[in-house]
């Protein structure tokens, strides 16, 4: 099947369906994926970007873990971070973010990875497009999010390819 067959209602209208979202993801080029996914978090169809990265947190393994830490580590800055990280996750981040290893990162709780989320949008709302592409190569978990944001990021794609 043409990837644009699949894509063509979700342009027109978003249709709910993991099986087409796993076919698509392995056709598109990484950064339509990752813009997809970017609208996702921003939709007011969805839930809110820290409760959606703290579901890819919990639903990833302990080395993409480590990577969205990172990612959302990067946006919130260290002062911000000293603030926010305790318990496993200060110990975690003791090396920095650069240096977070999936043994660590698989003790952090997803409640705080939620608030990392929220403040690290408030700091710098850039970061929905950097997760957005750390996830784009982990196709895998993103239909954690459900089907409301696999069709808005579906529906980007769809938008991405017909231009």
């Amino acid at each position: 099947m043409n990837v644009m067959d699949i894509l063509k209602p979700y342009a027109e209208r978003p249709t709910d369906t993991e099986q087409d979202f796993d076919e698509v993801a392995g056709q598109v080029p990484a950064d339509a994926l990752g813009q997809g996914l970017a609208q996702a978090f921003r939709s007011d169809r969805t839930p809110d970007f820290g409760s959606m990265v703290g579901s890819l947190f919990g639903g990833s393994n302990p080395q993409q873990r480590a990577g969205l830490l990172g990612q959302l580590i990067s946006a919130v800055g260290p002062t911000l971070m000293a603030t926010l990280g305790s318990g496993a996750l200060g110990r975690a981040l003791k090396g920095g973010a650069a240096d977070i290893s999936p043994e660590a990162a698989a003790q952090v709780d997803p409640q705080q990875v939620r608030d990392i989320a929220t403040a690290a949008e408030q700091q710098d709302p850039g970061v929905m497009d950097r997760v957005g592409a750390y996830y784009a190569k982990h196709p895998e978990v993103v239909k954690v999010l459900g089907g409301a944001a696999l069709a808005i990021a579906l529906g980007q794609v769809a938008n991405r390819m017909k231009r």
